[in-house]
């Protein structure tokens, strides 16, 4: 088995700290903000990559991403590692009974959030494939891939923006959540299929194959699985030494279920997803368990992931204004529109709907991995992925306020 060299090790070990650290600082800055973490980790990429450091040290910035290429394959399987176990704690934020006490409404919500942003992206990008930098050969794949991304709520980040306003629990709160849980639902399993049609997708068992088993694996661990998971965990809290006993076999649960998925040509994402729901929902998992997986994950894996955002491409030389603009505007105005839209079909006043549109358009972790996904399998082009990672940002910082404002209007 080949292994790194001394040096290798050194440059690895060099990587990991200068990201941990600069996420570290980055993200404090923005809790004094009063911002998401991930935006002060995605700007820490953004300053040790190519746009900041390259341009200014090139042979620093060379010497740590650049010139040692068996250490930057180790640092991608961290990253790797990192979007994983971000999927799996992405799941367990999932509630099911929370969206089943929601019932139509959320339901309701959730589908017209998605249906504008899809459709409209899919228009936009399909019709005007090469200014917008989608894969012209992947066109129909590519294009519905677009819709998709800007069709995602990031539930970590509304549920945080929901606290701080005090929403969290009242029903409008309940709502929103019940709505993004759906989404995050709906979206992976729709872009999992993306994937598996995609030309430049992962190969696997063929489309109806993977389709199939897809959707059996997706019903199996939300109804089967989730009680041989009930049945198992006390056992686990009883017999093992707690909390190490479940944290390990929690987290080797999940790469069974990402390796599972991968092989059968879905992205290993999908299947920590939703082994996630399925544990998250179980009562023996306690909230304090969760928690410790939550600190375990947000502060030591997440900073790497969105750290290495800002490794992948260079944010000055592909941002294209045009492009830029058009995913900000359209992402922006489909998604408060369709969740608008949804809020009063599900007969909420105006006042709440609009809390409703605000809520589902932060934007956040999940539509940021998704475009990394597409950008790794061609879908996309560096500047397209770049006005998705800022629509995340903008929609990120804009949505507090934008809720807080709707909520104090008289209308």
């Amino acid at each position: 088995m080949e292994t790194l060299n001394h040096k290798e090790v050194i440059n690895l070990l060099l990587q990991l700290a200068t990201m941990l650290i600069m996420a570290r600082i980055f993200a404090e800055i923005a809790r004094k903000l009063r911002q998401p973490a991930v935006v002060g980790e995605i700007l820490a990429g953004i300053i040790i990559g190519p746009t900041i450091l390259g341009s200014l040290f090139p042979a620093a910035q060379d010497y740590l991403f650049g010139a040692h290429a068996m250490s930057n394959i180790a640092l991608d399987g961290f990253v790797q590692i990192s979007v994983v176990l971000l999927l799996f704690i992405a799941g367990l934020e999932v509630e099911l009974q929370v969206v089943w006490n929601q019932g139509k409404n959320a339901l309701k919500i959730a589908v017209a959030s998605m249906a504008l942003p899809i459709i409209a992206g899919f228009v936009v990008a399909y019709a005007f494939p090469e200014f917008l930098g989608v894969n012209i050969n992947d066109r129909i794949v590519a294009s519905t891939f677009f819709g998709l991304a800007i069709s995602i709520t990031a539930l970590a980040v509304v549920a945080r923006v929901l606290m701080d306003l005090n929403l969290f629990k009242t029903p409008t709160g309940l709502l929103i959540i019940a709505a993004a849980m759906i989404v995050d639902v709906l979206g992976w399993i729709v872009f999992s299929v993306i994937l598996s049609l995609s030309e430049s997708g992962s190969g696997g068992l063929g489309v109806w194959p993977t389709i199939g088993l897809t959707l059996f694996f997706t019903f199996f661990m939300l109804t089967l699985g989730k009680g041989l998971i009930n049945k198992t965990l006390p056992w686990i809290n009883k017999k093992l030494a707690w909390p190490g006993g479940l944290l390990s076999l929690s987290l080797a649960i999940c790469f069974l279920a990402a390796s599972f998925t991968e092989f059968i040509g879905i992205h290993a994402i999908f299947g920590a997803f939703i082994i996630g729901v399925a544990l998250g929902d179980s009562e023996y998992l306690t909230e304090k368990a969760k928690e410790i997986l939550h600190q375990f994950i947000n502060n030591i894996f997440a900073p790497i992931f969105f750290v290495s955002i800002g490794l992948k491409v260079n944010f000055i030389e592909a941002f294209d204004p045009g492009i830029v603009g058009v995913v900000v505007i359209v992402g922006l105005l489909t998604k408060y529109w369709g969740a608008y839209i949804g809020g009063r079909f599900a007969s909420l006043p105006r006042k709440k709907a609009m809390v409703v549109g605000f809520g589902l358009s932060t934007r956040g972790s999940m539509d940021i991995i998704l475009g990394l996904i597409a950008l790794e399998n061609g879908l996309i082009t560096e500047s397209l992925f770049i006005g998705l990672v800022i629509l995340a940002l903008i929609s990120s910082i804009s949505s507090g306020p934008l809720m807080g404002w709707a909520e104090k209007l008289k209308i």
